[in-house]
C-alpha cells in the first residue's frame, strides 16, 4: 500500500527506462535509458506526526495530565516504552527500500520535549543511525511542539530557530505551535526546512481557517526573505498542516502549485495534490480522508538537470501493519489511542516522505 503520485517508481519509470537498479550497498540508483546509463544518489526526506509523544513526567507548565500515571489514560512507563518501540519501527522502515539508511532528514510533531526525542533516536531499532534532534519548546497549551530529526552522515546543520505565531481571540493571546525552522548542508547542497504542526480545526474547519491562513503568512513572510537574498533556495516546507493540499491556507496564502507547469521561479510546488483529488490520504475522520501531512518544496528543486538534489517523487508510508484491522476506524491509520483505551497503535497519521536524486 505504499502510494506515490506515479503509484510505484517502476510503473512511473517504464515507459521512459530499460532498466531500474537499487544498488543499496552505495545508496545509489542505477537507470539506464535508450542505451545511456545515469547513477544517482538517493535521499529521503520525510515528516511524521508522533500523536501525542508524551513522556510520563508532569510539566506544571503544559496541560500534560491526561498523559501521566494519575490521568485519566493511566499513562506509564510500560505504555510509553512501548510507543517509543512502535514510532522506532516505523522509522527504521521509512523509506528503506529506496535506502537502507531510511530518512536522512525527518520533521515530526505532537512531541512533548526532546526527552521523548532523544529516546527515540536512541531506540535499538534505529540507533545505528546516529540521529540528532533539532527541538525548541513552544508555548502551546497541551505543550506538544515540532522537531527534526537528521542523520549527520548526509546532513550537516547551519542554523536553526521558532518562528512564533500570533494569534489572538477577543483580543487575548492564543499559543500554538512554533514553525522550526532549520538550515543546513545536504551533501553538498545548501536547503531550508520549515517544520509545521498548524492550529486545529476545533471549533470547525471555517472558524479555524483563519489561525491556520496566519502560520502560513509566517512561513511565506521567512521564505520571501530568504528569496530576496537567495532567489534559488532550496526550500522545504514540511508539517502537519490540518488543512488539505486545495485549502485557503495552502493554495492561496502559500500559493502553492499542484501543477508543476504551474510553478514559476520564487513559487512552491505540492505535489500531493493529485494524491489528495483522488481519495487518498494520511488521516481519516468520519469516514472521509484528509491529507494534512504534506512536503512542498521551491522551484529550485524541479530542475533535473542540475547537479545538485533534484525531485523525484513523493509517498505516503501506509504498510498494512499501520492500518486499523478491526473496529469502527478499521482501514483509518491504526492509532495509538481510542479515548483513553490504550489501542497500541503507531499515529493517527500516515507518515509522507519524498525522494529526492542527485546524478553522480
Amino acid at each position: 500500500m505504499d502510494k506515490c503520485c506515479n503509484c510505484k517508481i517502476n510503473s512511473a519509470l517504464l515507459q521512459l527506462m530499460n532498466k531500474f537498479t537499487v544498488v543499496l550497498g552505495l545508496f545509489l540508483l542505477s537507470i539506464s535509458a535508450q542505451g545511456q546509463k545515469q547513477t544517482y544518489k538517493v535521499s529521503v526526506i520525510g515528516f511524521y506526526n508522533l500523536e501525542n509523544f508524551y513522556d510520563t513526567v508532569d510539566n506544571t507548565m503544559v496541560d500534560d495530565q491526561e498523559f501521566l500515571p494519575t490521568g485519566p489514560k493511566n499513562y506509564n512507563g510500560k505504555i510509553y516504552w512501548d510507543k517509543v518501540t512502535k514510532l522506532a519501527t516505523v522509522i527504521s522502515d521509512l523509506g528503506k527500500d529506496i535506502t537502507p539508511d531510511g530518512p536522512a532528514i525527518l520533521g515530526v510533531a505532537e512531541v512533548e520535549n526532546d526527552t521523548v526525542l532523544n529516546n527515540l533516536v536512541h531506540h535499538a531499532l534505529i540507533r545505528n543511525r546516529n540521529y540528532q534532534v533539532v527541538h525548541y519548546d513552544s508555548r502551546d497549551l497541551r505543550g506538544v511542539d515540532v522537531g527534526l530529526l537528521y542523520n549527520p552522515k548526509y546532513f550537516t546543520v547551519l542554523n536553526s530557530r521558532k518562528l512564533f505565531v500570533a494569534l489572538d481571540e477577543n483580543g487575548e493571546p492564543v499559543y500554538t505551535r512554533d514553525i522550526l525552522y532549520v538550515s543546513g548542508i545536504l551533501d553538498g547542497d545548501t536547503i531550508h526546512i520549515f517544520v509545521n504542526h498548524w492550529p486545529s480545526r476545533r471549533g470547525g474547519e471555517e472558524r479555524s481557517a483563519p489561525r491556520r491562513a496566519a502560520a502560513a503568512k509566517v512561513v511565506k513572510t521567512f521564505i520571501d526573505s530568504i528569496q530576496m537574498v537567495t532567489p534559488n533556495a532550496k526550500l522545504l516546507i514540511m508539517g502537519d498542516l490540518n488543512d488539505d493540499p486545495i485549502s485557503p491556507s495552502v493554495k492561496k496564502v502559500l500559493n502553492a502549485k499542484g501543477k508543476i507547469e504551474d510553478v514559476q521561479p520564487g513559487g512552491l510546488y505540492n505535489p500531493w495534490v493529485d494524491m489528495y483529488k483522488n481519495g487518498i490520504g494520511t488521516l481519516a475522520y468520519q469516514d472521509a480522508w484528509g491529507l494534512f501531512d504534506q512536503i512542498m518544496m521551491s522551484f529550485s528543486w524541479l530542475d533535473k538537470a542540475q547537479s545538485g538534489y533534484f525531485f523525484f517523487n513523493q509517498r505516503i508510508y501506509n504498510k498494512e501493519y499501520l492500518v486499523e484491522n478491526i473496529g469502527k476506524y478499521k482501514g483509518y491509520p491504526m492509532r495509538t489511542w481510542d479515548g483513553n483505551f490504550y489501542r497500541g497503535g503507531y499515529s493517527d497519521h500516515f507518515p509522507t516522505y519524498l525522494v529526492m536524486l542527485k546524478k553522480q
